[in-house]
């Protein structure tokens, strides 16, 4: 009797430690992943709008001529700054966290939204002469020609130096996004401390990390204000590492 119950409990322990044992597999293959967002990560802040606005804005004081946001936007589709941020657990669901803008995509971005908009400048300018009367080629080469004996620049130089800002500055991109500090995890919400000297700023984001994605959503609105809390939400990408 006393060898059956004996046996009785060693099968219920094994049983019970393969539960476990699959129940942790379960957990760290499946669920951890998903929560676990150490690494390297990448997103793209989309500059198109604030370009295409600040575009649209100063294009319209051109007479005679016109011009839609829609055609200014299709001008400057792809226009992004990459954000890189580094998250290292150090802890069960704590770690250290550093963020930037990286200037060099910022100014290629820049770069990319002159041109464009020194495409759609020149196309404006060569409506304007041909409804004055003017009879020579407008095409674009021509156009680059005639503003570079008129100003003594290219298009783009033109427009960089005497024309609006289309993007938001490096400086105040960087105050939005750059730091480095520690950071918790709990129930889809990243909390992250931003240690700058002596001063401490908090950024509460919720998460999701689904594979090689990551989506942090920061709160802008408030339902005290009398309407629904709106969402500012950025999509990072797991950056794969190199091979050696």
């Amino acid at each position: 009797m006393r060898k059956a119950i004996k046996n009785a409990v060693i099968v219920l322990l094994i049983l019970t430690l393969s539960a476990a044992t699959a129940l942790l597999a379960y957990l760290h293959f499946f669920v951890s992943k998903d929560r676990e967002i150490s690494g390297q990560w990448t997103a793209n802040l989309d500059m198109t709008e604030p370009a295409a606005v600040t575009a649209f804005s100063w294009l319209q004081d051109i007479e005679a001529v016109s011009v839609s946001l829609e055609d200014m936007e299709s001008c400057m589709q792809g226009l992004s700054v990459q954000v890189e941020l580094t998250l290292e657990e150090t802890a069960h669901s704590k770690g250290t966290f550093q963020c930037r803008v990286l200037p060099e995509s910022y100014d290629a971005c820049n770069q990319a939204a002159y041109e464009a908009f020194a495409l759609a400048f020149q196309e404006l300018l060569a409506e304007r002469l041909r409804m004055a009367g003017y009879t020579g080629s407008t095409d674009g080469e021509a156009m680059e020609e005639l503003v570079q004996e008129t100003f003594g620049m290219s298009t783009v130089s033109y427009l960089m130096a005497f024309g609006p800002e289309l993007l938001p500055s490096l400086e105040e991109l960087q105050a939005q996004y750059d730091g480095m500090g520690s950071y918790e995890t709990a129930d889809g919400i990243l909390t992250r401390q931003f240690e700058d000297g002596g001063f401490v700023s908090t950024k509460v984001e919720y998460y999701i990390r689904k594979d090689s994605r990551l989506i942090l959503s920061e709160e802008t609105g408030s339902v005290s204000s009398g309407s629904l809390s709106d969402y500012d939400s950025l999509l990072y990408t797991l950056k794969e590492p190199s091979n050696q």
